[in-house]
């Protein structure tokens, strides 16, 4: 069978968004893997690649393996990143069911005081403090408590509690790369990851899956539209998974005419219509990259093909995500926008744990009254050509995409660039650093290119196209 692939020559003269057409990569046959050899210079030396993708989280199905260990006991549990919104949730968790989890090592940034209430309540045997400048500080906070922990600062310290012996499983809510190293560094040591850090698979997916693999851990999705996911495919049989539908809300524009986003001001992003969360992911939800980059959370997470995963806006974000079966049927994951439902998956797989109405209301349908949907308009979220382009490219380009973002959102809040431009920046990056791209990148390459990519993304900023918004 002839193939007609294309040649590097090709690739460099399409533009980058053109590689967001399922058309451009032409589906190979059943069983057969292409790979691709792409020799090129970085850091000044040559780095050879091989396009072969790395293996999935999860292959379309979750089925627990036997003889994995059960636990009767509390479950031991380390939180990268505990002052955060997903560390306090998961300490809820354990709050409730001190018979079920227990908590053996902490590791924050800078909120000391937090992560001292956190000691005192907790009682793990070890705690970090990245920023080293306050570890005196929770010293001193610490000093009325009877059973002190071992105190590590800085980033070394943060690896130590992701690779603490006694854990079993590794709640990573750290934000950005800084969250690499330390759940390189749990996989290492054999822990199973409850993935809060989307970096982790967005930028490092093509190097921590082969780890992942290669030490037998399972990375178990945290955020509420993988967890959906997750959960509809549990005991499905090898192959059943057709078709991934991921819900988004549409944010805070999903009503607006698409000429009026020309008008855009901070304010009006952040104006969610659902949700009050920060900044960053409230603007990420308006441009809809918040989506985009969960396609290529899923693609990684579940071996499904950008093809096979769908965006649809679900104004009421009841369902959380969707799967479709190899015979048509769709399965729906329901409830409550609430975060701790799958954290607490996470945590517990394979078993479900009781849930008191108290705490965790039940879903009334009847109450809810009516579910709808519509397609996303890509003309007003370019974020979704961006976003399946950059899957496509693979390697370090997905981590760049991320980044470039990251520091679009940043430059657009403090009024250095317009709403549409976020785009701009995101485009000029990802197609500037075509030159470079590494399909098999190591953990360091990884990390450099999240660098660059910032970098270079605030550099467009002084093109003449790109001028700042009036304060």
């Amino acid at each position: 069978m002839a193939l007609n692939l294309v040649s590097p020559a090709e690739i460099k003269a399409t533009p980058f968004l053109g590689s967001a057409k399922s058309t451009y990569f032409p589906k190979l046959p059943a069983g057969f893997a292409l790979k691709r050899k792409d020799c090129r210079a970085v850091y000044g030396r040559r780095v050879c690649c091989s396009a072969q993708p790395p293996p999935p989280a999860w292959p379309g199905r979750a089925v627990p393996e036997l003889g994995r260990k059960t636990w009767d006991g509390p479950k031991p549990i380390s939180i990268v990143g505990s002052t955060g919104s997903i560390g306090t949730q998961t300490l809820d968790i354990v709050a409730e069911n001190p018979d079920k989890f227990r908590i053996v090592a902490l590791a924050a940034g800078s909120n000391v005081t937090l992560l001292a209430d956190q000691v005192k309540t907790f009682k793990p045997q070890l705690v970090a403090v990245r920023n080293e400048s306050l570890v005196d500080e929770l010293k001193e906070a610490l000093a009325d408590i009877e059973q002190k922990p071992e105190i590590i600062p800085g980033e070394q310290g943060v690896i130590e509690v992701a690779r603490h012996p006694d854990a079993v499983t590794v709640v990573t809510g750290i934000v950005g790369c800084a969250g690499l190293k330390p759940t390189v560094a749990a996989i290492e040591a054999g822990k199973d990851i409850a993935l809060a850090n989307k970096e982790t698979l967005i930028a490092g997916g093509p190097f921590v899956l082969p780890l992942a693999q290669k030490h037998n851990i399972k990375i178990l999705p945290a955020d509420s539209e993988h967890s959906a996911i997750f959960q509809c495919i549990q005991g499905l049989s090898e192959g059943a998974l057709r078709r991934i539908i991921l819900t988004a809300s549409g944010g805070a524009f999903r009503d607006w005419p698409v000429d009026k986003l020309k008008e855009v001001k901070v304010a009006d992003a952040l104006k969610h219509p659902n949700w009050n969360m920060g900044k960053k992911i409230t603007v990420d939800s308006a441009t809809l990259f918040n989506k985009g980059l969960e396609v290529i959370e899923a693609h990684y997470l579940f071996g499904a093909d950008y093809d096979d995963v769908e965006i649809v806006i679900h104004p009421q974000s009841i369902i959380h995500s969707m799967v479709e079966t190899q015979d048509s049927s769709v399965l729906a994951q329901l409830g409550w926008p609430d975060m701790r439902l799958p954290i607490l998956y996470t945590m517990s797989w394979p078993d479900r744990i009781y849930c008191s109405e108290v705490t965790w209301p039940r879903l009334d349908l009847c109450k809810l009254g009516s579910l709808t949907f519509k397609a996303p308009d890509n003309v007003k979220y370019p974020s979704m050509d961006l976003a399946y382009a950059a899957g496509r490219a693979g390697g370090t380009m997905t981590g760049v995409l991320s980044a470039a973002n990251e520091k679009a959102v940043e430059m657009f809040i403090d009024e250095k660039i317009g709403y549409l431009d976020i785009f701009k920046v995101v485009e000029r990056t990802c197609e500037k650093h075509r030159e470079e791209l590494v399909v098999s990148p190591s953990l360091e390459e990884i990390i450099h290119y999240d660098l660059w990519a910032r970098k270079y993304a605030a550099s467009v900023l002084e093109s003449p196209s790109l001028r700042p918004v009036p304060a």
